[in-house]
């Protein structure tokens, strides 16, 4: 008998990439040529932030996990190559913020990601 084969990208990567203390456990779920698309009140739908490979993305969550703030994954699907997941973080000072994603996956890495967020303000 064989055994099954347990795919490199599973919720339990996702969660400890999201809530680890900085960004490079997130960082190593992407690929090399990854684009991530960020919607929020800055970045409207029409024209949302594109950050292209892992150079402009390690960017991004360095800054994100430099701050003084938790992260959370509170939910994650994943059917094939394809996975939807939502975090929520907490700055120090009580401001909270929610993240929607949807991502796709190829070889057990994320190749495109569209995040919807929104924070208090």
């Amino acid at each position: 008998m064989g055994t099954a084969s347990r795919s490199a990208f599973d919720t339990e990567t996702l969660r400890r990439g999201v809530e680890g203390q900085s960004a490079a456990p997130l960082l190593s779920l992407y690929a090399d040529n990854a684009e991530l698309r960020v919607i929020d009140h800055t970045a409207q739908p029409s024209n949302p932030r594109v950050l292209r490979g892992r150079d402009e993305i390690g960017a991004l969550l360095e800054d994100v996990y430099s701050r003084d703030m938790s992260h959370k994954l509170e939910e994650c699907i994943i059917q094939g190559d394809r996975a939807a997941f939502s975090e929520s973080c907490l700055y120090a000072d009580g401001v909270r913020v929610l993240a929607e994603s949807m991502i796709t996956l190829r070889d057990g890495k994320i190749v495109e990601q569209t995040m919807i967020q929104a924070w208090d303000e």
